[in-house]
């Protein structure tokens, strides 16, 4: 089977190593990724958005199934490109992935639908409409309407400490893009929840909770995500019946989504909070999580490629994971996430990698020469499993000692401390 990967960074490269066990990979990339050109058959460094070049190219190769990763690709409608050819893709079109590029558009449809979980939510695109929305729902979280690489969000109290300024963000988003999302603040433990989908059915992956803040404690500005953590089948705060509730929630949003004739063939990523009301969901994406994707993929059983191509035909095949424990921590360049110290080299001990059982998978990064060099955004993640999540984190930062460079990571994700505050708030929740 031959199949092609569209993208590029650290959720790429463990997506790349995943085909090519069982596939020959050919991958198109704006930049060479080193991980991912490792491991291609063959690979065009090249705008994916030049849909004639990329797509004659996808049309020469055989390409056999297509999934384009990264959300702002998706945004752009790169899917649709080869589905026009008459290419298999396991990825969704543009219209579809309107659940994550359009935060309008998801909670419309929740509310349309009536579908569970959905917070007070108020689109306005005027001050007076905004201030007058936060009248009603008192503490709120500002969303952008579009993508917004996991920082666009900010919520009052926490980011926002005056009326003031809650309106001068408000602001801010209408003149950027003529309307902005106003929620009810929701307290909870987040969680992720991601599936394959065929249009009509879902394959749950393991949920996973990612950490947004920068430092450690979780304060600091939000970033892409810092790292993350798995438990196997479920978190240490979470029951079986959230996880039915979550689930519910997706396989209605993906029936309703059909029935609207714009079926979704992709990862649905649920990102979710558990409240003492229940789950909500705080946002939909239409493909991996970045790093959820590493917690999932490091534990999937069955061959991804076969997968993929099962959901791109409408024939979702079953899915299997292994039931470890998975920690993921990023490194990221020195002043991140404000301003990202660029073009410094970093280092790896690959042996020592080897021998320690852990993964490395690259994020932006470039390579001259025989050199690895930073960009402003993170640099990479490392990924380790284990039977218990304490071993799997002294893993995941006992291998930090063999990259170099001018790096940092947060040290407390997925340790006892990290995740006894996680139970605690849950506690005080349900109290």
């Amino acid at each position: 089977m031959k199949v092609l990967l569209v993208g590029t960074g650290a959720r790429e490269h463990i997506l790349a190593e995943q085909l090519s066990k069982s596939a020959s990979l050919y991958s198109i990339m704006p930049k060479k990724h080193p991980g991912i050109a490792s491991l291609s058959e063959e690979f065009l460094v090249h705008d994916p958005t030049d849909s004639s070049v990329v797509g004659q190219w996808a049309k020469s190769k055989g390409i056999d199934v297509v999934f384009v990763s990264p959300d702002g690709l998706l945004a752009q409608g790169v899917t649709d490109t080869f589905a026009d050819l008459g290419i298999p893709c396991a990825s969704p079109l543009k219209k579809a992935a309107m659940i994550e590029w359009d935060k309008g558009y998801a909670r419309n449809l929740m509310r349309a639908k009536e579908i569970s979980g959905c917070p007070i939510i108020k689109i306005v695109s005027t001050l007076d409409d905004a201030k007058e929305a936060i009248s009603e729902i008192g503490e709120v979280a500002i969303k952008p309407i579009g993508l917004t690489g996991g920082k666009g969000v900010k919520i009052s109290g926490e980011h926002l400490n005056s009326e003031q300024e809650i309106l001068d963000y408000c602001s801010e988003l209408i003149k950027k893009d003529g309307n902005v999302l106003i929620e009810e603040r929701l307290d909870g433990e987040e969680f992720t929840l991601q599936a394959f989908c065929d249009g009509s059915t879902l394959a749950l992956m393991p949920p996973v909770q990612d950490h947004k803040r920068a430092f450690e404690h979780d304060e600091g500005p939000n970033t892409g995500g810092m790292g993350s953590y798995s438990t196997g089948k479920l978190l240490p705060f979470l029951e079986q019946k959230d996880m039915d509730e979550a689930k519910e929630i997706m396989q209605k949003t993906l029936t309703e989504m059909k029935n609207e004739g714009n079926s979704f063939t992709g990862i649905l990523y649920g990102q979710f909070m558990l409240t003492k009301n229940g789950i909500k969901v705080i946002e939909f994406n239409a493909r991996f999580g970045d790093p959820e994707a590493m917690n999932v993929l490091a534990l999937l059983k069955t061959q991804l490629s076969e997968v993929f191509l099962s959901m791109a035909e409408g024939k979702l095949i079953p899915v299997s994971f292994s039931n470890n424990c998975t920690v993921v921590k990023y490194l990221v360049p020195e002043g991140y996430p404000i301003e990202g110290k660029a073009d410094q080299p970093i280092s790896i001990d690959k042996e020592g990698l080897w021998n320690s059982g852990t993964k490395l998978y690259f994020g932006s990064v470039y390579e001259k020469g025989e050199t690895i060099y930073t960009t402003p955004s993170r640099t990479a993640a490392i990924v380790a499993q284990a039977e218990t999540l304490e071993d799997a984190e002294k893993a995941a930062e006992d291998a930090m000692s063999f990259v170099k460079g001018p790096l940092w990571h947060r040290k407390d994700i997925g340790t006892k401390d990290l995740i006894k505050r996680r139970m605690e708030h849950v506690r005080r929740l349900k109290a």
